[in-house]
């Protein structure tokens, strides 16, 4: 049976006789979460393998489930989501190959300074959500499908909270955005980590709960399948994703700091 660096092989190879020659295409269309994007990392990783590989990486920063439509369209090279069961079964459906786990961070719990749901009590963030629905306090969803999107609905639907209660409002923006009108309204929203510390000096906000190992927050770097979209940058792909598992942008994962604070580990080990 061929794993799949053999299935990537083969495509591949099947790709380059059919004419497309080597570096023909030096643009890298990524898609990719807003978080990565809003943290400010990509903008402190991508300039060193631009200026190593000779590639241009043009990013495409969407909420996954917009990234992994991008890829099963054809439309983007490269993806690089958090949303862990979408991955898989864009996998299992053949679009996607050689998935690597590259870094990490996690989801909280932001809200007003004085908590009124009273959340920071609460032993799960499945009881931190119910407390909130119970309260009527507003809860700002993203709304976009996005990897923090699908977060969000797992933990309502392991709390038992049907969320269409009064507070809760879906906004159908990106990361960023959706901090910006929770701390106008003062309401209470579902991020990462990343991106919150990246905002945080223009937020009247706290981190009203943080679950550890419950809200851990991994990401992805995926192929797209040449098979099924034989003329994509297929080979700046791969140089892509393989300079993201190496010891250089590994290092330059686990240093990279907003004021003072470490926001994404490196995870990826062979």
């Amino acid at each position: 049976m061929l794993n799949l660096k053999s299935v990537f092989s083969i495509a591949l190879a099947i790709t380059l006789i059919t004419g497309m020659p080597a570096h023909a295409e030096e643009i890298i269309k990524l898609a990719t979460t807003t978080s990565t994007e809003n943290s400010g990392l990509l903008k402190n990783l991508l300039p060193k393998f631009e200026a190593e590989s000779g590639y241009k990486v043009q990013v495409i920063a969407t909420g996954t489930g917009k990234a992994l439509k991008l890829a099963r369209q054809g439309d983007v090279d490269v993806i690089m989501t958090h949303a862990p069961a979408a991955e898989a079964k864009f996998v299992d459906e053949g679009y996607g190959l050689l998935p690597r786990g590259i870094m990490m961070n996690d989801f909280v719990i932001l809200g007003p300074k004085n908590d009124p749901a009273k959340i920071r009590s609460s032993k799960t963030v499945e009881q931190a959500f119910a407390k909130i629905a119970k309260s009527g306090e507003t809860f700002i969803s993203r709304g976009d499908n996005s990897g923090t999107n699908m977060k969000e609905l797992i933990i309502w639907k392991n709390a038992k909270v049907d969320p269409s209660f009064t507070g809760y409002k879906s906004v159908g923006q990106g990361m960023g955005k959706t901090l910006l009108m929770a701390n106008e309204l003062q309401g209470y929203t579902l991020s990462d980590r990343g991106t919150f510390v990246a905002y945080q000096a223009k937020l009247d906000m706290a981190i009203d709960f943080d679950g550890g190992q419950a809200l851990a927050n991994p990401y992805q770097i995926m192929l797209i399948n040449p098979v099924k979209y034989p003329d994509l940058n297929h080979e700046g792909a791969r140089a892509l994703s393989d300079w993201l598992i190496g010891a250089e942008a590994q290092g330059m994962i686990n240093s990279y700091k907003v004021k003072g604070e470490q926001l994404f580990k490196a995870t990826y080990s062979e």
